[in-house]
């Protein structure tokens, strides 16, 4: 069994041929300041999104009255609203109910016909006091740019509150001030538990993507033609999509 231990003794010795760590006090400084440095980029976008919210966020007290609410999806659980989408949508009917938005629009993936997450959004909302044609239903909100660009785009939407999660809604903010959209954020509170950090550490990641996409502005994945169903529901209480 010797080539056995010997084996095993490479094996448990044996690193990656990049792997090259310093040598010197020098070459250690050098690999500290440019792990700091790494750091502070990765970490920018992140809080650039922290100092750029401008006193937009508020709480459902004293967010200003506007239009339209749009509600950002959060993903469904058998075929209902996930907790933290439900906790958005009663954010938002609550908006309703008091007087502060007139219209709703949700936003979400529908992107295959057994997953229809604002459709789900709108019977939570129709069954929580907000009429159902006080709901406006956009079906490729693939993403939060594509939400933000679309609700301006396609939707006509110049002002609104919009609803999220604490650790999202400056991103939210962020991506519709760079679609046109004059906006005020409810950030949502959740408990502190596994799933709200590992929302936070997903923003982390996500504000890179912001970023860029502040800067390039691209199409949505699906644009598609002018929607009048916000203007409807602003105007009448007639059907909307």
């Amino acid at each position: 069994m010797t080539w056995a231990r010997t084996w095993g003794a490479r094996v448990r010795g044996w690193k990656p041929s990049w792997v090259r760590l310093p040598r010197t006090r020098r070459g250690w400084r050098r690999l500290l300041r440019w792990s700091v440095a790494v750091c502070v980029l990765a970490l920018l976008p992140a809080t650039w999104l922290r100092l750029a919210d401008g006193g937009r966020v508020r709480t459902l007290a004293d967010v200003p009255k506007e239009p339209v609410a749009v509600v950002f999806g959060a993903g469904l659980w058998d075929g209902k609203p996930s907790p933290y989408l439900a906790h958005r949508l009663d954010a938002a009917a609550t908006l309703y109910r008091t007087g502060r938005i007139r219209v709703v629009l949700v936003t979400g993936d529908n992107s295959r016909t057994s997953y229809n997450e604002p459709g789900a959004m709108r019977t939570y909302l129709a069954a929580h006091g907000v009429p159902a044609d006080k709901v406006v239903l956009d079906y490729a909100g693939f993403d939060t740019w594509d939400s933000c660009s679309r609700a301006k785009r396609v939707f006509g939407i110049d002002r609104a509150v919009l609803v999220s999660q604490d650790f999202h809604i400056r991103r939210a903010l962020a991506l519709c001030e760079a679609a046109g959209i004059d906006a005020y954020g409810i950030g949502v509170d959740e408990p502190h538990d596994a799933t709200w950090y590992a929302g936070g550490v997903r923003e982390l990641l996500a504000a890179g993507k912001a970023a860029a996409d502040v800067v390039v502005r691209p199409n949505p994945h699906f644009l598609g033609p002018r929607e009048p169903g916000v203007a409807r529901a602003l105007t009448a209480g007639g059907a909307v999509r």
